[in-house]
């Protein structure tokens, strides 16, 4: 870890030691408009695609490393074939259009992410696919955090307790002086159960209510102190 962390004007505002974070619906966003307007050209309910897609039996090999991304879109294709009566060419142009759908990343959480990490190690726990390197890049994001902890890696995905033991170790912090932002209760649960901090996401003010003082630059810190 490269960055040098700072201790915030008060301390024992914020007892975090870590900040781990979630990637997908909390920093990264997909935009499934396209998506959705094939799914009606198709006569499908919006949303089918996704139903398929995030099964487990579909899902979990994608983010445990054991499929491409190719091949979980052909997997979706299946699924869908047998909704569109035996129609895979439209099925496969709806797996390809989930999995290549267009992303984003959200400025003000990028931007609070980047203060909390001036003053605590910064952890990205995703489960996410093996193009989560290539697609960190796309979006600018590849110097974030201190590390960064994928499923697909590991091995091992949220909510499982060990990919949690993982980004404790990798950030340096106990178990027990860790916050944990994730958009899914059950994955919060889990990481609550080891002795983190939770913080469910649904917004930005969430993320910044949850950093408390680390939501902060030093700088902007102490400014906003003086003006107090």
């Amino acid at each position: 870890m490269n960055t040098r962390h700072t201790t915030p004007a008060d301390p024992g505002a914020c007892p975090y030691g870590a900040v781990l974070c979630d990637l997908d619906n909390v920093i990264r966003f997909y935009d499934t408009g396209p998506l959705a307007a094939l799914e009606r050209a198709a006569g499908l309910p919006v949303g089918t695609t996704m139903e398929i897609a995030y099964a487990p039996e579909t899902d979990l090999p994608l983010l445990l490393g054991r499929i491409t991304p190719d091949a979980w879109a052909e997997a979706i294709a299946t699924g869908l074939a047998e909704r569109l009566n035996g129609d895979t060419e439209s099925a496969r142009t709806l797996g390809r259009a989930l999995a290549g759908a267009p992303f984003r990343a959200d400025p003000e959480v990028v931007t609070l992410l980047r203060r909390a990490r001036t003053h605590v190690p910064l952890v990205l726990v995703t489960n996410a696919t093996l193009r989560l390197s290539d697609e960190l890049a796309l979006l600018g994001l590849t110097d974030l955090a201190d590390a960064v902890v994928s499923s697909a890696v590991e091995q091992v995905a949220k909510p499982d307790p060990a990919i949690y033991r993982i980004a404790a170790e990798r950030a340096g912090v106990p178990a027990q002086r860790c916050l944990f932002v994730d958009d899914r209760q059950e994955n919060i649960d889990a990481a609550t159960a080891l002795g983190m901090t939770g913080a469910l996401y649904r917004e930005p003010a969430d993320l910044r209510r949850a950093l408390g003082p680390y939501a902060y630059g030093p700088g902007a810190r102490r400014q906003s102190s003086l003006s107090g």
